[in-house]
């Protein structure tokens, strides 16, 4: 039976969330159709050009993506902080980036002059924009839904295009978003339609190592801030450079005569987080087989069970031995 969408969303657990978004059609996302030779390939990037410029509207920050020939990967941060500190003003500018809005939103952006229970009305209305633009499901379903359009018009056809509802993992601790975003990097390497991770089109470690070599960082990414400055400043808690050659051994790793194991020095992330380099590989290659619901060690699993009123822990033995 499917978890209800507010009961795998718990805010007070966690901002981060991997979501996955399938196709059920024959043609899939992308790539080329072997039954009629004909390519989708170019559907990757209306994916992408849609996931980073929703990620600038809403309230939601993109960590990590994978756009696949059938499904796509997504790493999402909810920036509830950012939300709340929006005016009144750039609340219903943003909205009106992805729709209309009403005539008294329309008005107010404009300057006209309005009595104060339009005034009130209008705030009124800013404040259902304001949860909707952190809220994963309208992110989701933007996103999908003007991707389905498209698709459609090009085929043709009318009907689903992806399947009905999107899955939503909940990452509760540092150990579950680093795995998990490694994971999601990965994906196009696992499936041989990559050599490496800087040639994996259409994925946020492209656009990191892009970014990198030229001493920076994407601005429609989360960036990584370090260790130093978790207190201090939003963004990813690791270092950039350890993560990209986490990315780069890991994926010499994924080959049946290496069985799993990571000669050499590991990477300090590892170390850190405690987890060993067999379980690593594990993670970074059957993250979504080994996990059906949200992922963390014990202490921060029970306690997201506790607030979302779940009396099963469906993940918490497979969490017990990969994460520990």
């Amino acid at each position: 039976m499917a978890v209800a969408r507010k009961r795998q969303v718990s805010l007070i657990d966690t901002p981060y969330y991997h979501c996955i978004s399938r196709c059920v059609r024959r043609a899939f996302l992308c790539g080329e159709d072997k039954a009629t030779g004909q390519s989708f390939e170019h559907r990757r990037a209306w994916v992408e050009d849609k996931l980073l410029f929703l990620g600038s509207v809403f309230a939601i920050d993109v960590c990590a993506y994978a756009v696949m020939s059938n499904h796509s990967h997504l790493v999402l941060y909810v920036d509830e902080d950012k939300g709340k500190s929006w005016s009144t003003f750039e609340v219903i500018n943003r909205w009106h980036q992805l729709f209309k809005g009403t005539l008294l939103t329309q008005q107010y952006v404009r300057g006209d002059e309005l009595i104060e229970p339009l005034k009130t009305i209008v705030e009124q209305t800013a404040e259902v924009y304001r949860q909707r633009l952190t809220d994963i499901s309208w992110f989701m379903r933007l996103l999908n839904e003007g991707i389905a359009r498209k698709a459609n018009v090009e085929d043709n056809c009318t009907g689903r295009f992806w399947e009905g509802r999107f899955k939503s993992q909940a990452l509760l601790d540092d150990a579950a978003i680093i795995a998990c975003m490694a994971y999601v990097d990965l994906n196009p390497v696992r499936a041989k339609i990559a050599a490496t991770p800087e040639k994996s089109a259409y994925t946020s470690i492209q656009r990191r190592i892009k970014a990198a070599i030229k001493g920076t960082q994407p601005y429609n990414l989360l960036h990584f801030v370090g260790n130093a400055h978790k207190d201090k400043t939003k963004g990813l808690i690791f270092n950039l450079n350890d993560y990209i050659e986490l990315i780069e051994v890991t994926g010499r790793c994924i080959r049946a005569d290496k069985c799993g194991y990571i000669e050499d020095v590991q990477p300090d992330i590892l170390t850190r987080l405690n987890i060993s380099a067999e379980n690593w590989l594990i993670l970074t290659t059957q993250f979504t087989k080994s996990f059906h619901g949200a992922v963390g060690h014990a202490d921060v699993l029970n306690d997201f069970c506790q607030h979302q009123a779940l009396s099963r822990r469906t993940t918490l033995s497979a969490c017990n031995k990969l994460l520990a």
